[in-house]
């Protein structure tokens, strides 16, 4: 079979990014803003985004940190939190400011203590969500302490989600950065209104990678990396022709001072080499025909949005190792896969 060197494909989006603010927003965003055309910005600021004139404001200052014009366009999301108003939901989704809105169970991950203590508190919204087709994006994880932390997902699952969709079976999902075998099942039995993201640094680390040669805070991310029949799982899910699961990095910028420090906060910087990441595990898979249906076309369709008009070329050859990011007098540490990545982005 000959070896295929080139590849281009539709503009991709990305479903799931963090990029703060601040500083650090315009540090990262670049990253994102020169490959993807889209990107579905989450809401765990702090203070987060709870209201219309919270999300018109912070997308202001994302378009205000472009660096030139991309084309890049920030949909941005509402942050659910026990106290949320239907109504504003409703109103922003109808004026196109909030495209979607993020469960955060409350204390799950980075700035989610303001989140849903209990599911049922929110019934209301999500029957109004449902009501106008407004997508619910889920952190899919429990809280209780008395579950050990592998297992937080497969819980999420059957106590909180599959209840939930019984109660609202006509709700769209998002079950984001998904990490197990029981998730990826768990989406592949639903119906259309389910989907489901995946990251590019779930598809190659397993959760050995937080403990060779001592602990290793920069590959800590929630959820955290499962046993290895799971990224297996993940990896058969994504370069499937499943149209169920799309591209969503959760790239979480977060400097190196909060990674190495005693909380060791939860995220993978993972923007500046995610496609070429995606490629060359979809390289690996004998699937790249696939890259273009997982990164370009399957998101836009859950959403009810138009595939991007845009090319992206890729070509094999090894990538160079990024650098850390300064920002101020701080640095950011990108994601390391451990080993060369084949792929490079040259538009």
């Amino acid at each position: 079979m000959t070896q295929q060197n080139e590849l281009t494909i539709r503009r991709p989006d990305d479903w799931h990014l963090h990029l703060r603010d601040g500083d650090l927003l315009t540090a990262v965003l670049p990253f994102t803003a020169n490959v993807f055309r889209r990107a579905i910005i989450m809401p765990n600021l702090k203070p987060p985004v709870v209201k219309v004139a919270d999300a018109v404001a912070y997308r202001t200052r994302i378009l205000k940190a472009l660096a030139g014009d991309t084309g890049f366009e920030p949909l941005m999301t509402a942050y659910l939190t026990d106290a949320t108003d239907a109504d504003e939901l409703s109103r922003g989704h109808a004026e196109g400011a909030f495209t979607a809105a993020k469960l955060y169970p409350a204390g799950a991950t980075t700035n989610s203590d303001n989140g849903v203590t209990d599911i049922g508190k929110i019934y209301g919204v999500l029957e109004r969500m449902e009501e106008i087709g407004m997508p619910l994006l889920v952190h899919g994880e429990v809280t209780d302490p008395d579950v050990d932390i592998f297992d937080r997902e497969q819980v999420f699952i059957d106590n909180v989600l599959i209840p939930t969709l019984q109660r609202f079976d006509r709700l769209k999902v998002v079950f984001e950065h998904i990490t197990t075998a029981e998730g990826v099942a768990f989406v592949e039995g639903s119906g259309a209104n389910i989907g489901a993201t995946i990251t590019p640094h779930h598809l190659v680390i397993n959760r050995n990678a937080l403990f060779v040669g001592g602990m290793r805070p920069h590959m800590f991310c929630l959820p955290v990396a499962k046993r290895e029949r799971h990224r297996l799982a993940l990896r058969a899910a994504a370069t499937s022709d499943d149209t169920s699961f799309f591209l969503g990095t959760d790239s979480a910028p977060h400097l190196v001072s909060e990674k190495e420090s005693d909380c060791g906060c939860a995220g993978i910087f993972n923007a500046p080499s995610a496609l070429e990441v995606y490629a060359q595990v979809f390289d690996e898979e004998g699937a790249l025909d696939r890259l273009e249906a997982f990164a370009s076309l399957n998101g836009p369709a859950f959403y009810g949005m138009p595939p991007n008009e845009g090319k992206v070329t890729l070509k094999r050859g090894e990538r160079p190792a990024d650098d850390r990011l300064t920002v101020g007098s701080e640095e950011i540490l990108p994601f390391d896969t451990g080993k060369s990545v084949l792929w490079r982005v040259v538009y």
